[in-house]
């Protein structure tokens, strides 16, 4: 049967991005089974499949009495993953973002940023994930203040010589504004923490004190009228889209390299009207190994993200699946969670389209560091109206690793896709730690839950939802070319 001519043009506008995808207009559901082989620039990597999950109660309270945010970001602490007999232990940090909040009512909390702290134990046999709260650590700026999460306006406060987001008045005047979405450790303890007010990568030290920030490039700090636009209630002119700043951060294995990633296009590279036009999003890539906040960094790549179509309906696309975590494999690959936002939680009834992790590797992608696509505020797009990039710059390539839609695979741990919850956002890699198995490694895989709970208190305030929506983390196993160093 022949595509309508309208739904065939705009297919077409949509060219199959590196990996070979076409954009996603019907549920993208995984029906073969059993374990996926993918081969990406000559090395081919494998997904086993779920092999367990875990759930902590949506009304769960946390260390400073506040509803326990669950996963923009999690991590398990460097050192602490050990196999015992039968199952393995470890400590899990996890990241909340700017805590309970409707930004349509400019409700907002003065939340404290922090992290939480988990001891969890994972049991293969019967594939049963445990978390345990174990405590957590209060982020604090120069000052050694906490952070807020509230929305800062066109507040700033100076510290170091450095203009940050701050409310003037209200709540949280006077606090570093941090609406938290990205976690990455060093092997010190220490910790990088990507920042969606400013676009800023926060560098912390093992007790939470901020020690220095990695500042966005020109084209990627929001800007309006020429003035720093920080607040997420009104759109800058240039710059990261709100609520769509630095979501993946990550460390390669050796600890030298530093990828950022945003969760969707620029302002300026966003095509006029579409949603479905945000594909084109900015990874930056800095060198480490000499200072933990570079300056600048020395590569800038595209990737290019899924489109699809929100409705599920054969329809043109109309959406773009959201970058929502990375994490690094080495210099130049790593593993990318792309999402719609469809799901428990989710404003409307769309149904849930397209939840998967792919894998990326830089390696023959356009660099565009200190061009004036970094510089200055150019546009990538060959057109306003249109998604082709312009001649010469070449995205990164990536391929489907791990579709998350399986029926088959979370039906044996009594789950279903339409339960899952809209916001996966969190990503981590553990050894197997199986000597005939050196490069196989445990993918957990957590969601945002929004504190969205029936029971919710923050700030010493009632935040109670209309159902529960628990935090939860999925457990794939995965065998990569060789080990990870």
């Amino acid at each position: 049967m022949r595509a309508a001519p309208i739904l065939l043009g705009l297919l077409l506008a949509f060219p199959a991005v590196a990996g070979g995808e076409e954009p996603v207009t019907r549920p993208h559901l995984e029906r073969a089974g059993g374990a996926r082989s993918v081969s990406l620039n000559g090395e081919t990597f494998v997904s086993h499949g779920l092999v367990g999950t875990g759930r902590l109660a949506a009304g769960t309270v946390d260390f400073l009495g506040d509803t326990l945010g669950s996963f923009s970001s999690l991590q398990v602490a460097p050192g602490s993953w050990k196999r015992v007999g039968d199952h393995y232990e470890g400590i899990l940090w996890t990241l909340p973002d700017r805590g309970r909040n409707d930004p349509a009512a400019n409700l907002f909390f003065d939340y404290r940023a922090r992290l939480e702290r988990f001891r969890i134990r994972f049991a293969p046999g019967d594939g049963r994930l445990t978390l345990v709260p174990a405590g957590g650590l209060v982020l604090r700026d120069f000052r050694g203040q906490p952070f807020t999460g509230a929305d800062p306006g066109a507040g700033t406060v100076v510290e170091r010589g450095m203009a940050l987001p701050a409310p003037a008045s209200g709540v949280g005047r006077g606090k570093v504004s941090i609406d938290a979405e990205a976690l990455q450790f060093t092997r010190d303890g220490g910790f990088y923490v990507g920042d969606e007010y400013a676009a800023n990568v926060y560098y912390f030290d093992r007790r939470g004190r901020l020690r220095g920030v990695i500042r966005p490039p020109a084209a990627i700090a929001p800007q309006r009228g020429g003035r720093p636009a920080f607040g997420s209630l009104q759109a800058p002119d240039t710059g990261r889209r709100n609520n769509q700043g630095p979501e993946g951060v990550s460390l390669s294995p050796d600890g030298r390299t530093l990828f950022v990633a945003l969760q969707s296009a620029l302002v300026q590279d966003s095509a006029a009207g579409n949603a479905a036009g945000r594909t084109a999003i900015r990874v930056l890539v800095y060198d480490v190994s000499r200072t933990p906040t570079p300056d600048r960094p020395v590569a800038h790549h595209v990737v290019q993200l899924p489109a699809y179509t929100q409705a599920g309906d054969g329809g043109a696309p109309d959406r773009t699946a959201a970058q929502s975590e990375i994490r690094a494999l080495d210099g130049h690959r790593f593993l990318m969670l792309a999402r719609d936002s469809a799901g428990l939680g989710a404003a409307g009834s769309a149904p849930i389209v397209y939840k998967s992790i792919l894998l990326v590797d830089l390696a023959g992608a356009t660099n565009l560091a200190g061009t004036e696509y970094e510089t200055g505020a150019k546009s990538l797009l060959r057109d306003p109206a249109a998604l082709a990039l312009k001649p010469g710059i070449v995205p990164a390539a990536w391929v489907e690793l791990v579709n998350m839609l399986d029926p088959a695979q979370l039906a044996r741990y009594g789950l279903s896709i339409a339960a899952l919850s809209e916001k996966w956002e969190a990503l981590d890699l553990v050894p197997v730690l199986e000597p005939d198995h050196p490069a196989d490694y445990f993918l957990l895989v957590g969601n945002d839950n929004d504190f969205i709970a029936r029971r919710c208190r923050m700030s010493g305030r009632s935040c109670d939802s209309a159902f529960d929506n628990d935090s939860r983390v999925l457990v794939y196993r995965l065998s990569l070319p060789a080990p990870l160093r």
